[in-house]
């Protein structure tokens, strides 16, 4: 009997060895896994919604890129459009000056004409009229022909 008062003795202590482990070693183990296992799933779900935010992020970003570069666009189309309006308001002062310009010259190049004209006239009359005194071999009287060399003045 005395192996089986060894054997059990040897229960008894496995059992109150088991019932002290199960009441006071395995609830705190427990919990400790527990609150691992929570915390890690927190953390996860933190990084899943890190991984959401980003991808949020990410898009937001992209959007306002191409929100800014067809903003962008437009500017430089507008900036083109007006460079060209500029260089055709240009382009039209400068041929109106240029027209400006020419008339002016026609106008001032018609005055200088008649003005050389008017003194070729003058000059042909005087030749005229000491040709016409060569030929009588006597002076002509300017005053008293005044007529007759105006009226020799607007034939030619």
């Amino acid at each position: 009997m005395n192996l089986n008062a060894t054997l059990f003795a040897q229960f008894v202590v496995f059992f109150i060895l088991a019932l002290f482990t199960m009441k006071f070693v395995w609830p705190p183990l427990i919990k400790a896994l527990d609150e691992r296992a929570k915390k890690i799933a927190d953390g996860l779900a933190a990084a899943d919604r890190g991984k959401a935010d980003l991808a949020a992020a990410e898009k937001r970003a992209s959007a306002e890129l191409a929100t800014a570069r067809d903003e962008g666009q437009k500017r430089i189309g507008e900036a083109e459009k007006r460079g060209q309006l500029i260089i055709d308001e240009a382009k039209k002062v400068a041929s109106e000056e240029a027209a400006r310009i020419i008339a002016n010259a026609k106008a001032e190049a018609e005055q200088q004409m008649t003005k050389a004209r008017e003194e070729l006239r003058g000059e042909v009359a005087t030749l005229a009229v000491k040709g016409a005194e060569q030929i009588l071999k006597r002076e002509v009287n300017l005053a008293a022909h005044a007529d007759l060399l105006n009226q020799l003045k607007t034939e030619l």
